[in-house]
This record gives C-alpha cells, sequence and structure tokens, in this order.
C-alpha cells in the first residue's frame, strides 16, 4: 500500500477499548484514506484497531460485574484542521501489524459480510455510471445507489445484520434506539421484519415527516431531549431499565458488518480496475465495514471517506492518535453530523444526481459524490474507475430551497456581485449595457441619498472568462465591482435586505442559529429586549439544521460586557459581523 506523508507523524497505532460490563470487541486491521477532500477536506490513511463497546451486552450470570468508565474524550475545534477541497491529509505515519490475531479477526469480518442476513430486507442496490459527470471529469464515476435501500439509506443493513443476530429470548424484550433519521427507520423495519418491539427515542426538534414515518413502520416514538445526545441518553438509560437491547448507528461490530455488504456488491458488481471508492464518514461504520471486505479481497482499491469541513471527527481522531469530540458541529450535512465550501459543493452535488437519475439525494447522501470530484480536480485524475456511495434519499422538502439556491453557486455557473452607480440620469442604463450578454438571474437596486448607490445583482456563468471580460467593462467605465459570491453572509441575508443604507449608533451585527423548536425566538427576545434596541432582524429557516438569523442590536460600547455575557448564557451559536466588508458596503 502506497503512503501519505502529508501530515507530522503520529503515534504508531491507533488503539482504544473501552470495556463495559466487561465486554470489549477488536476488530480487524482496516487501512483506509479516512477523507474530506471536498470541504477543504482531510483525508488520512491508517491502520486502525476498531473498538467497539457492546454497550447492551449481558454478562454471564457467574461472573461478577465490572463497569469501568472510559476516560474523557478531549474536545477540538473542527477548524484546527482544514486542508484545501479535495486534498488528502491527516495522514498519519503508521506501519501495518499482522499477525495471527489480525488475521483472524479480518477473515472474520469477511466471513461474517458474506453470509449477513441483510437480504431479508435490503436490496443489492444497483451500480450507475454517471454519464454526464463522467464526462465532465474525465474519469469513469460510478454511482451505489444505497438511496433506492426500501427506508432510502444503507442504515438498514448494520440495523437488521445486529438485530437478526439476537437470541430469541433477548429479541422479544424488544429493541431501542436513538436516532433522528436514517438509522431511526432503518431499526423500525428490521424490527418488523423480526416480530419485535422497538423504541425509537428522537429529538424534538425532528420534523414531524422523520418521525410520523417511523411510526408507520410499527415502532414507538419518544421524542425528548433538545438534542441527540439528549435522545441517546434516554435510550440507553430505558435499554437498562426494561433489559431492551440498544441498537447503535455504527458502534458495534454486527452493525459494521451488515454494513460492509456494500462493499462486497460493489466487488461483484464492478467490472475492470477500479480506482477508489468513495464513502461518506459519520460515525465510521460504513467506510469500517467496506474496508474490512474491500481491503482483505481488493487491497489495491482506494477507500476514501468524505466528512465536512465542520464535522470532521473522524479526520481529527486520526490527526491526534485517539477519538476526539467536536465542540461544535455543523448541522447542514446532518446525516453525517455546514456552511460555506462544505455547503455549496453538497448542493452542487444533489443537483449533479439530480440531472444524472432525476433522483434528489440528501446532503449526508452527496457527499461522497462531492468528495470524489474534487478528489479527481485536485490531483488531476484521468482514465480511472471511481465509485461514490449515495448513501441516503431522505430529504426534507423544507431544505429544498437552500439547496436550489446554493447548487448554481456550487458549481460556479452563478456569480453575486455588487456595482457602485453615480446616482445621476443614465447610470443605470449604462450599467445595463456593460452586462452586455451575460444573464442576469437577480437584481436589486434602491435610490440613495449618497451621490453614489450600490446594485447587487446575479448573472449566470458558463465560463470564468466571460464573468472576468463583464468586471473589466465595469472597471473600465469607472464602476467599481465585487465579487461576493463566496460571501455567506450575503448569500444568507444582505441580498434579501436591499432598499437604502442607514447608519445606526451603536448598532453591532451578529448571525445566531435558532434552534427548530417553539420558543426559540421568545427566549431569544427576552435575553436581549428591552435591555436594548432591535435595529436589524431577518430569520432565514434551513429545516431541521435550525434557523440562520441576522440581528443588529444597539449596544453602546460600555455594555458590550453584559451583552457578551447574555449572547454565552443564551445559549444559540453565534458570531459578531459588525465589521464584515460586505455589511459596510451594502448597508452602510
Amino acid at each position: 500500500m502506497e503512503a501519505f506523508r502529508l501530515a507530522p507523524p503520529q503515534p504508531p497505532l491507533l488503539r482504544r477499548t473501552e470495556r463495559v460490563l466487561r465486554t470489549s470487541f477488536t476488530g480487524p486491521h482496516i487501512t483506509k484514506k479516512c477523507v474530506r477532500p471536498c470541504f477543504r477536506a482531510s483525508v488520512s490513511k491508517p491502520t486502525a484497531e476498531i473498538s467497539s463497546p457492546t454497550e447492551d451486552a449481558v454478562p454471564s450470570s457467574s461472573s461478577p460485574t465490572f463497569v469501568v468508565a472510559p476516560p474523557p474524550r478531549p474536545k477540538v475545534s473542527a477548524n484546527s484542521l482544514q486542508y484545501p477541497s479535495g486534498y488528502l491529509g491527516a495522514v498519519p505515519e503508521r506501519s501495518i501489524d499482522e499477525g495471527n490475531g489480525d488475521v483472524m479477526n479480518a477473515m472474520g469480518y469477511l466471513t461474517n459480510i458474506l453470509s449477513s442476513k441483510v437480504y431479508d430486507v435490503a436490496i443489492e442496490s444497483p451500480l450507475q455510471l454517471a454519464t454526464k459527470l463522467s464526462e465532465r471529469l474525465g474519469n469513469q464515476v460510478w454511482l451505489k445507489r444505497e438511496d433506492l435501500q426500501p427506508v432510502f439509506s444503507f442504515k438498514l443493513r448494520g440495523a437488521y445484520n445486529m438485530m437478526a443476530k439476537l437470541p430469541k429470548g433477548q429479541l422479544e424484550k424488544g429493541v431501542i434506539c436513538s436516532s433522528a433519521g436514517n438509522h431511526a427507520q432503518g431499526v423500525a423495519l428490521a424490527a418488523k421484519e423480526l416480530g419485535c418491539n422497538a423504541v425509537i427515542a428522537m429529538p424534538v426538534t425532528t420534523p414531524e415527516i422523520k418521525w410520523q414515518s417511523v411510526e408507520r413502520l410499527g415502532a414507538t416514538v419518544v421524542l425528548v431531549g433538545d438534542s441527540y445526545d439528549e435522545a441517546q441518553a434516554y435510550a440507553k438509560k430505558r435499554a437498562k431499565e426494561e433489559s431492551r437491547t440498544f441498537v447503535p448507528p455504527f458502534d458495534h461490530p454486527d452493525v459494521i458488518m451488515g454494513q460492509g455488504t456494500v462493499g462486497m456488491e460493489i466487488v461483484r458488481q464492478m467490472q475492470g480496475p477500479l480506482h477508489a471508492i468513495f464513502v461518506p464518514v459519520g460515525g465510521g461504520g460504513l467506510i469500517a465495514g467496506i474496508a474490512a471486505y474491500v481491503k482483505r479481497v481488493s487491497p489495491e482499491v482506494k477507500i476514501i471517506g468524505v466528512e465536512p469541513s465542520d464535522a470532521n471527527a473522524m479526520a481529527l481522531s486520526l490527526h491526534h492518535g485517539e477519538r476526539v469530540i467536536l465542540d461544535k458541529v455543523g448541522g447542514f450535512a446532518d446525516g453525517v453530523a455546514v456552511k460555506e465550501v462544505a455547503v455549496i459543493r453538497s448542493c452542487a452535488s444533489i443537483k449533479d444526481m439530480f440531472e444524472e437519475k432525476r433522483s434528489i439525494l440528501e446532503p449526508a447522501g452527496a457527499l461522497a459524490l462531492a468528495g470524489a470530484e474534487a478528489y479527481c480536480k485536485y490531483y488531476g485524475l484521468k482514465g480511472k474507475n471511481i465509485v461514490a456511495i449515495t448513501s441516503g434519499a431522505n430529504m426534507n422538502f423544507d431544505k429544498l430551497r437552500v439547496v436550489t439556491e446554493l447548487a448554481n453557486v456550487g458549481r460556479q455557473q452563478e456569480a453575486v456581485l455588487a456595482t457602485i452607480l453615480a446616482e445621476e440620469p443614465g447610470s443605470f442604463k449604462q450599467f445595463c449595457e456593460l452586462v452586455g450578454p451575460m444573464n442576469i438571474t437577480e437584481f436589486k437596486y434602491r435610490c440613495s441619498s449618497d451621490k453614489a448607490a450600490v446594485v447587487l445583482y446575479s448573472v449566470g456563468v458558463h465560463m470564468v472568462s466571460d464573468l472576468e471580460a463583464m468586471k473589466q467593462r465595469m472597471e473600465s467605465a469607472q464602476l467599481r465591482t465585487y465579487n461576493l459570491t463566496t460571501s455567506d453572509l450575503v448569500k444568507d441575508h444582505l441580498r434579501y435586505l436591499m432598499g437604502g443604507r442607514l447608519n445606526v449608533e451603536n448598532e453591532i451585527l451578529c448571525r445566531f442559529i435558532f434552534p427548530e423548536r417553539p420558543g426559540a425566538l421568545k427566549k431569544f427576545l427576552d435575553t436581549f429586549s428591552p435591555r436594548w434596541n432591535i435595529s436589524l432582524f431577518h430569520y432565514r429557516g434551513q429545516g431541521e439544521s435550525g434557523a440562520n438569523v441576522l440581528v443588529g442590536i444597539q449596544v453602546a460600547k460600555s455594555e458590550m460586557e453584559e451583552f457578551t455575557h447574555r449572547a454565552e448564557s443564551l445559549g444559540y451559536d453565534y458570531v459578531v459581523v459588525t465589521n464584515d466588508n460586505n455589511f459596510q458596503l451594502l448597508m452602510h
């Protein structure tokens, strides 16, 4: 196997064995590149020992029970490890140690994957050529269509494989899991097939369409807590109280083996040499299962994991040589948990999939496709067979608006610009003539009391040279023009607030993420009003991942410490953007 030396050397082997009720599991050595190439991607190529806690295990009645609490995992920032889009980063230097125990473990995975019963509920998903994307990238891009599964996600494979192996007596006591989406549906369908009772704990913020889908499969849904962690704590507590089996979404050998059937199918379906398989990474169960099979039978194939840039826990864990927890996780690709490059590229890949197969993926489901494209472009890859796993299609309808708005930006087919015009007769006509053949898709202008006004507009882009030529025409006519395409503040808020500029005394500008739950706005207002005057408010809903809110508040310098304290105690993610150049340009 080739080695990448793109990061400082790390500890020789990533090992973590957690013991719960005297039960621990050590999986095979898996050589893979754990990656995030699509979103300033970080990719790693470790040989990792998987150690999975089986928290629902039942100890022998003849043996004493010992519970050893694992040490707390360090918290790190996602921004502490960022790379250019498509780059294989966070690659520790480590050797492959294949002793007899490791070989036996690996063979155990292989035989269990081959004998898995997942096809009682799952289909062998097709491997389809993406013809348009293949032509654009100069490679044969194959789509492994896990979005066509009965619950529109690969998750039912692992859930069913674990549950089907439970002893009859344990299965009769029922199962329980915590999930806000795909894993919940997988467990519910598996329970229906096996004839057992299933309880699914979901956060109260879960969209109605998701928990109703789970209920239709016959499971009992309990809405509890504002976050996934709270729902998980409830599920594990109830599992112990009622002797139910807790079904984890990824951290269990039988779940990993079930997901490994995806890799088995790819090897069987792929004709000709395969360069790489791109896999979305959340908890790591899917990539671990695929690598366990593919690396045993086709070791020359690269296994490349893809993470959003602000949900890069796997890359950071490999980089630090131990499992870590992110201090903050992006929510757009929530099936694996984003803004900036991550969201834009993911949206562009969702559009690619729609144009290829007339199917709409969820953001997490498009992650591998976005990573594959970024990797090919960064390394100039040509003439190779690559596979991207389209892992899910449980898209919330209210998220489609955000996807459609950002898809053309992600494919660089639309640019957002601002031009300074003189407030005089004929200036608007001159501006339109200078735009020339460019297709204007959005245009906002309001007369200003100043001698100059700002025009905010979007244009369709077929070639970068066309955009550059238009900007040059503007500059030659002494019309200053700014490219605002990459500004989240402009795309999310300022483009909707054009209507004249105003200087407001002591105004600070903040972007808040409001949770999607009743009372979120009232809690915000109780925190800041009537203590300070709210001078601007723009709310932008984004589904269950929360609402993006731009707020202006008049706070004197002497009161900033109090404001900061209140903002922190509110508990909503926020950032102060008062000095943002684009805000100054468009609103002041």
